[in-house]
């Protein structure tokens, strides 16, 4: 039996949720979705897009990459389908950008539809040209190496969340939630639930109704002392 090469691997087939089911969230905001994900999902704060207007919705191709090389990011968009979101894991590195604006030209024209990282990327101003939805950490002019390690299709870490290939990311102006595969069709259940609370609530705002009446019924419930 040959030793695992743990470190170095790509796993080049995953389960995909349907296209269907991945695109029920698409007009939907990230606070909504984390709301119908148990109130959580949500990555680092610090991890947001280049572009206020940068938004997406896809399915996870997780990514261990070294901290500053990026050569396993080259073979992950080989492998990826349209549709598909980078997910890389770049240790919270701030030493080197993971990618640039080549890189996200390249995923852009084989229709992958974003890159999250936990990492830094590089050329702004080309990355703004390109148009590809690209949610970090922030910009670093250094570039990565091309050497290796690292792995495709594995569990990874990024921005705080355990992040499996398959899972469903969205990503808006405020961050970037994830949704485990397995949760997809109680989260869209959820969704639909919080859709109506949110037109109610609307509609109560507008008849000059501010505080929810359910405010008293909790404190009630609570026994909270007025005084």
């Amino acid at each position: 039996m040959s030793e695992a090469n743990i470190g170095f691997r790509v796993r080049m087939n995953i389960e995909r949720p349907s296209l269907e089911l991945v695109q029920k969230f698409k007009d939907w905001s990230t606070g909504n979705i984390s709301d119908a994900n148990g109130r959580g999902g949500a990555m680092d704060y610090r991890i947001k897009p280049l572009e206020s207007t940068m938004r997406f919705v896809g399915t996870a191709i997780t990514v261990k990459a070294r901290p500053i090389d990026n050569l396993i990011i080259y073979k992950a968009m080989q492998i990826a389908k349209p549709g598909d979101v980078l997910v890389i894991s770049n240790d919270n590195s701030t030493s080197s950008s993971v990618f640039g604006d080549h890189v996200a030209a390249i995923a852009k024209a084989l229709g992958i539809v974003a890159f999250v990282t936990d990492g830094l990327a590089r050329d702004a101003a080309g990355l703004r040209e390109v148009g590809l939805p690209v949610f970090f950490r922030g910009i670093n002019p250094n570039g990565p190496y091309k050497d290796g390690p690292g792995e495709i299709n594995f569990p990874i870490s990024c921005g705080g969340l355990p992040v499996n290939p398959g899972d469903v990311l969205v990503g808006d102006e405020d961050g970037v939630v994830v949704i485990p595969k397995e949760d997809l069709p109680s989260v869209v259940n959820n969704l639909d639930i919080i859709g109506k609370k949110e037109k109610q609530m609307s509609d109560d705002f507008a008849n000059g109704k501010l505080i929810p009446g359910w405010v008293n019924e909790v404190m009630t419930a609570k026994k909270v002392q007025i005084v």
